[in-house]
């Protein structure tokens, strides 16, 4: 099962992160987030800024091999950005994946994935988010078949909260049933994780796992990462 984490500003929750089997990390690029990553100027005009991040490899290049860190799929978040913004992004920070969630058409995928690879990132991954509070909301989804590699279902319906029943069945359940598309779809929700029976409790076959954004911050883009790890282990033992 696939574990996203978005919002992460500290360098050692992101080394850990790798190490506790999280498999994407978003970096969030959405200038009115609080936990929005800045870039560095380069002020050379038609050259794109930096990241801190390459700014810093740059300035302390030597001759003496360096030991590879610890690798993580990367997961650039944006909304309505223009399309120069997010390939700087991709050059800048090597991701991997493009996270888009505004109200990008699917139009604006499939100009974003040729403009990309394979020139600026070969193989670069596209995520659609959907805000999802009724079946009905499901139906947006179609629109993004064949134009995205991975679908987030964003829940704010209020039936997603309730508990498991004695069949083992859930609203949250009965609630993606209602998906009939082909494309791999992770699920997010604002506040609280979801409960790891809510989880178990989801059988439709594109179900590929879960987004954690907010939740288990002790203070803004820094995890608990001692809570965070016992919920992964939990996720991961989930058949």
């Amino acid at each position: 099962m696939i574990i996203k984490i978005c919002g992460m500003q500290h360098a050692n929750d992101v080394k850990m992160a790798s190490q506790i089997g999280v498999d994407l990390l978003g970096f969030d690029f959405i200038p009115q987030s609080p936990r929005y990553v800045k870039m560095v100027s380069s002020q050379a005009g038609i050259i794109p800024d930096f990241s801190v991040e390459r700014l810093r490899a740059l300035s302390q290049q030597t001759n003496t091999p360096q030991p590879q860190p610890i690798t993580i799929s990367r997961v650039g978040v944006f909304t309505d950005d223009m399309p120069q913004n997010i390939v700087t992004r991709v050059y800048n920070y090597a991701l991997d994946y493009v996270q888009l969630n505004g109200d990008e058409p699917a139009v604006t995928l499939e100009n974003l994935r040729r403009t990309i690879d394979p020139d600026i990132r070969k193989g670069i991954k596209i995520i659609k988010r959907i805000d999802i509070a009724t079946q009905a909301d499901l139906s947006k989804a179609m629109e993004y078949e064949g134009k995205a590699d991975l679908l987030l279902f964003h829940i704010t319906a209020n039936e997603a909260e309730m508990q498991v029943a004695s069949d083992g069945n859930s609203q949250l359940n009965q609630l993606l049933s209602a998906y009939l598309g082909t494309t791999p779809f992770l699920i997010s929700k604002p506040n609280a994780p979801f409960d790891t029976l809510l989880i178990r409790s989801i059988s439709h076959p594109q179900f590929a796992g879960i987004n954690i954004d907010t939740q288990f911050e002790l203070e803004l883009g820094k995890k608990d990462m001692a809570s965070l790890q016992e919920y992964v282990e939990a996720i991961k033992a989930i058949k």
